[in-house]
């Protein structure tokens, strides 16, 4: 297969260098946790040591600048301002900030308007929250291109709505959702509804700018394509939702105990935090996005992007492969599956034999995407732009035979 022309804002080579484990394996698992860079690793261990030498607090206090930097990186590459960012240990716990906050004023007769390929980790908050409240769930239908139906939304959109939650790039299938323009029905709607964006898997991949996404919340997770440490994440809030709605929790460092009987929030976002936190980890999640922002997004996303094209043309012409792919707009995420092979145990045996990690994609991870298409069991394969086409091809070259 010939290689494609390469995107020359990209330095593969320089990339990779800072990369040690692409000597080790073929990392196609970047949508479940991403390698990181030695730059990142060099920040967490090095605070680490900082602590175990000098004490915890005494440690912070020493970085302090550098974790305000924290709060600057991720607003850049959001486009938001530092006091609309607040710290999370993983994209879920800043969608939990957000969504229970807002959905503490929700009652029978409430609708949140919902998209198809949501993932379990929103899935069952909203299921829970719908048996508690009596609110109602509504599940918008796809389009034609396997995307959330925005002319849909834009009819379910009333006086009822009072919050859309919707997966910019959910956990499998390839797709983009719409995001722009979901968050333009609703403006145009005239709607009070608040809008959740669910960028898990985007930010890093994906130019984000919550201007055009007119989002009032969006969380993502440092761990993908970021590639921080685990347990990092942060949560965008906007100064409309900062105005009308209080977190669900409170301490001492979301709030301030002002009387005997009285308190007061924090006026920014990071009254969606708490005070313990990992320290380390926001360090490392800092030189993670100045990282991404030092390549440049944008070239990432091109670059991310041209890998899953020629993984996906490889793939369909493989017997007895089907690629499950969907939606008008896709990413770095391929799913597909093998005649006659469990994807558990394929994904296992591209592991433990050929060096190249994927992930598997099982119905209970997006039940109502994978009910609605029947789908199978599925290994997912995940690009980043320190993988290469040789890369990608070394995969191809090691899915076998379907089986008779």
């Amino acid at each position: 297969m010939a290689d494609p022309p390469g995107n020359p804002s990209i330095d593969v080579d320089a990339l990779r260098a800072l990369t040690p484990g692409c000597e080790q394996v073929v990392h196609l698992n970047n949508a479940g946790a991403s390698l990181s860079p030695d730059p990142v690793v060099d920040a967490v261990v090095d605070h680490l040591r900082l602590e175990a030498s000098t004490g915890g607090y005494e440690a912070a206090s020493l970085v302090a600048e550098r974790t305000e930097r924290t709060y600057e990186a991720v607003a850049e590459l959001l486009h938001a301002r530092a006091d609309q960012i607040a710290y999370a240990d993983s994209a879920t716990r800043g969608w939990h900030a957000g969504f229970y906050s807002a959905a503490a004023s929700l009652g029978p007769g409430d609708r949140v308007l919902t998209g198809r390929a949501e993932c379990a980790s929103n899935a069952l908050p909203l299921l829970q929250v719908a048996e508690r409240t009596g609110c109602e769930i509504v599940v918008v239908p796809d389009d034609e291109h396997g995307q959330i139906d925005v002319v849909a939304l834009t009819d379910r959109l009333d006086e009822r709505t009072k919050l859309v939650s919707l997966t910019h790039v959910p956990n499998n299938g390839g797709l983009v959702n719409p995001a722009e323009a979901v968050g333009q029905a609703i403006a145009d709607s005239g709607s009070d509804a608040l809008y959740l964006l669910d960028a898990c898997q985007s930010a890093g991949q994906i130019d984000l700018d919550v201007a055009r996404l007119q989002c009032d919340l969006l969380t993502a997770t440092g761990r993908k394509y970021l590639r921080a440490p685990r347990g990092t994440g942060f949560l965008f809030v906007s100064d409309r939702m900062l105005a009308s709605v209080e977190p669900f929790v409170i301490d001492p460092h979301s709030g301030e105990w002002t009387a005997a009987n009285a308190y007061e929030w924090r006026p920014d976002a990071r009254r969606f935090e708490l005070w313990e936190c990992s320290v380390a980890g926001r360090l490392g999640l800092g030189v993670a996005v100045d990282h991404a922002l030092d390549v440049g997004v944008p070239a990432i996303e091109a670059r991310v992007a041209e890998l899953a094209r020629r993984l996906r043309h490889g793939l369909r012409a493989l017997p007895g492969v089907t690629v499950h792919d969907k939606g008008r707009r896709q990413c770095g995420i391929v799913t597909f599956s093998l005649a006659g092979h469990d994807a558990a145990t394929l994904s296992g045996r591209l592991r433990s034999e050929d060096r190249i990690n994927t992930s598997v994609s099982l119905a209970a991870s997006t039940r109502w995407d994978a009910d609605e298409r029947h789908l199978p069991p599925m290994v997912r394969a995940s690009m980043h732009a320190f993988n290469t086409e040789a890369e990608v091809d070394l995969l191809l070259d090691a899915v076998p035979a379907p089986a008779r």
